[in-house]
Order: structure tokens, then sequence, then C-alpha cells
């Protein structure tokens, strides 16, 4: 995502001559993932704590939302990139902020609420080690974010990044089938017996 608000300026600026307002899509689409997790996945994670009493809920079930949402991760940046010809209307590369908001929010509220699930007593510690590598990433992909998108274009510039999270998709889905017992051979992780 830091990669592709640098992208934004190369795009819009070059070949439809607006950067600005072309960034809140973004923001509504984080919005939109915030009310779906509040209104879809929140109600149906409560649901499963119910059900799991007096046990704790498998930190797993936290990934339904990730699960659903990593494919739009990585569609938003063949999206943006293969619809950013100066040729084609703005509204279609400025659409793809919508995917990429929505799947990013609901991506970093899944996967930071598992993490919290699995770590329990020592949370704080794997929050701040995601933290870490999250504003390092932040700081060291717009360095070259930028020559990368006039070197290689936009179109395979973003079809690189969304290879990446091509690769990076089954994640979730690996966690949720072998997650219980990769916590079972970590000594931080909690001791959550598989639904």
């Amino acid at each position: 995502m830091y990669m592709l608000f640098e992208a934004f300026p190369v795009v819009f600026s070059g070949g439809h001559g607006t950067v600005g307002l072309m960034y809140i899509p973004v923001v509504i689409g984080c919005m939109a993932g915030c009310v779906a997790y509040f209104l879809i996945f929140l109600p149906r994670y409560e649901a499963a704590v119910e059900r799991h009493k007096p046990q704790l809920a498998p930190p797993e079930l936290r990934l339904d939302m990730a699960m659903w949402v990593s494919p739009m991760f990585a569609i938003a940046f063949f999206w943006f990139g293969w619809t950013s010809y100066p040729s084609v209307s703005f509204w279609a590369p400025m659409s793809s902020g919508l995917a990429l908001g929505f799947s990013c929010i609901c991506l970093f509220l899944a996967l930071v609420n598992y993490i919290i699930d699995v770590y329990l007593f020592v949370a704080a510690s794997a929050l701040a080690a995601n933290t870490v590598i999250r504003s390092f990433s932040g700081a060291i992909f717009p360095l070259f974010a930028t020559q990368m998108y006039e070197a290689l274009d936009p179109r395979w510039a973003s079809t690189l990044l969304g290879c990446f999270a091509c690769a990076m998709l089954p994640i979730p889905f690996v966690l949720k089938r072998y997650g219980a017992a990769l916590r079972a051979k970590s000594k931080f992780a909690s001791n959550i017996r598989r639904a």
C-alpha cells in the first residue's frame, strides 16, 4: 500500500493531470472495511466465542475475514496497474483504491487480532515486532517506489506487486489449517485447542 501511494502521482499527474482527490477512494474503502468488520465479522466471532465457552475460542477463527479479502488485495494491484493508461478514464484506476483500502484494513484487523489471540500474555511484544516491521517497510518502500514505477511503467510495476500479493495469498488459509499445530510448537503462543 505504501508503494502504491507513491505510484499515484506517477499515474495520475502524468496521464490524468490530477492527484489529490485520487486518495479519497482508499479512505472510503478503509471506512467500508471497518463497517464490514463491525457488522459482519465481529458478530460472527463473538458468536463463536459463546459456542466455545468456557474454553477460549481458537485464534484461527479471526482469519475468516483475511481469507475473504486476501484475493481482493491482490486484484487491486492488477486493477490499478492495467487501468492506468492515460487513454483510460481516471475513474478506473481510482476505483481500485476502494478495493485496496477495504482489503488492507480488513487484513490488518484480522491479522492484528489473530496475533493478539495467539500470543495473549506476550501480545504486546508480538504487536511491537509487527509494528517495527510494518514501519520499516513504510519507510523503505517509498524510497524506491517512484523509480520502480517510472522504470517499469505502472502496468508492470503494479503487476509485480500483484504477484507478490498472490504469493502471500495462501498465508491466512495455511494458518487456518495448520495454526493450532504451529502454536503447539511455540513456547510463547497460547495453548488453545482447535475447534
